[in-house]
């Protein structure tokens, strides 16, 4: 499979695009992470896939491949009291937003991960499992999601018991049981935990 098909067909039209993901949308502690990259396409990095494909250590030594060649990357998250305001989808869409609006430099054209609408005044096109099949989706949902690990173990650090360094958020056995015993913390997300409490 071409990896470079979207990328080839927007700079027919357009000199810098850039590809953005999130993680976390799914879970039910911690935030949604979104990360948007421009890279070189005519030097690629090896092994660049969709993030859920590859090992944690993989994604680690990409995600660090990919931040030093990167000509912008920008991470962005929302939290999770801002996800049980707004919902999950609108937070995806607002964290998507705020990574494209910080690059530097600007892209003249967006690929974004799934079926997605994006309120940016930059053009761009949605690419369901984009990250599998995009060179440049695939990067930003690498980065985003080794950030976004990073972080569940600094916040499981500061609320032990929930094992979110091991289930990172999401709603494993353990994790359920740990809420049904211990409450929620404040990194959970209320709309999505209050069946467990």
């Amino acid at each position: 499979m071409d990896k470079l098909f979207y990328e080839r067909e927007a700079l027919k039209d357009y000199a810098t695009v850039c590809g953005v993901d999130e993680v976390g949308r799914g879970p039910l502690a911690g935030p949604v992470v979104c990360a948007a990259v421009i890279l070189p396409l005519d030097d690629l990095i090896e092994g660049v896939d969709d993030s859920k494909k590859l090992s944690p250590k993989k994604r680690e030594l990409l995600s660090e491949k990919i931040l030093e060649k990167a000509i912008g990357a920008a991470i962005c998250r929302v939290e999770a009291q801002q996800i049980d305001e707004i919902n999950i989808l609108q937070a995806t869409r607002l964290c998507m937003k705020k990574a494209v609006e910080s690059l530097t430099p600007k892209p003249d054209f967006v690929l974004c991960d799934g079926n997605m609408t994006l309120d940016i005044a930059t053009p761009y096109k949605s690419i369901v499992k984009g990250d599998a099949k995009s060179y440049l989706i695939g990067a930003a949902s690498i980065v985003a999601k080794v950030y976004r690990d990073r972080l569940m173990e600094e916040i499981a650090a500061a609320y032990p018991g929930y094992a979110f360094e091991k289930n990172k958020g999401y709603g494993t056995q353990v994790h359920i049981k740990a809420i049904k015993k211990l409450g929620v913390c404040p990194e959970h997300r209320k709309s999505f935990t209050k069946n467990f409490t």
